[in-house]
């Protein structure tokens, strides 16, 4: 299953990265065209979506700033369900809504122009391992298999084994053990498993 949308995904991927691209090519301005109907509040989700899930399959967003944007997705979410507990948005928590997801674009811009980025280039099979499942945590994303939660804690697992593998690096002049080798590759296998369980589960983010 999981190969079928990443073959749907590659076929769409051309066309839709350079929508993309052009859409994050400059800050996100709000519309003074009185002619063009505003997003809702769910469009703007699921657009905001797709252009972290960009960003993490581009390589434009490491693992830990996905993280923290997802995390600040998901808040956002729960945040609107409370405000609908009593069956609809009220103007004023419309507004609200409005400003917070406002605010996020603008953090979503930053973090995909700034100067950290993954490596688009590894040589290891470490590196190649980490980038492909980023790729595929990407590819989540943005056909909506992940929700931000998930998204959120996938991502911050993965920024944590990255953390542990820069300080083996750097405890044993920049290489891996065969010892931290064998270790990392249980953990990526670990992380692989959970990424295929949570695009595979019932969750979704329609």
């Amino acid at each position: 299953m999981e190969n079928l949308i990443k073959a749907t995904f590659v076929i769409t991927l051309g066309a839709f990265s350079l929508g993309m691209m052009a859409q994050d090519s400059q800050p996100p301005q709000p519309t003074s065209d009185p002619a063009k109907k505003p997003l809702t509040i769910d469009q703007r989700k699921d657009n905001q979506q797709q252009r972290i899930g960009e960003g993490v399959e581009n390589g434009s967003l490491t693992a830990g700033e996905a993280s923290k944007l997802e995390h600040k997705e998901a808040a956002l979410n729960r945040e609107e369900k409370k405000m609908k507990s009593d069956g609809s948005l009220s103007p004023a928590e419309r507004a609200k809504l409005q400003r917070q997801q406002n605010h996020l674009s603008q953090g979503i811009y930053r973090q995909k122009h700034d100067a950290q980025v993954q490596n688009l280039n590894p040589k290891s099979e470490v590196g190649k391992r980490d980038r492909a499942q980023q790729q595929r945590i990407g590819e989540g994303i943005e056909n909506g298999s992940l929700t931000a939660r998930e998204a959120g804690r996938l991502e911050g697992q993965e920024a944590r084994l990255n953390r542990e593998q820069r300080n083996m690096r750097a405890a044993n002049g920049g290489t891996l053990t065969p010892g931290e080798k064998a270790k990392v590759n249980k953990q990526q296998n670990r992380e692989s498993k959970r990424i295929y369980h949570q695009k595979h589960d019932a969750q979704t983010r329609k």
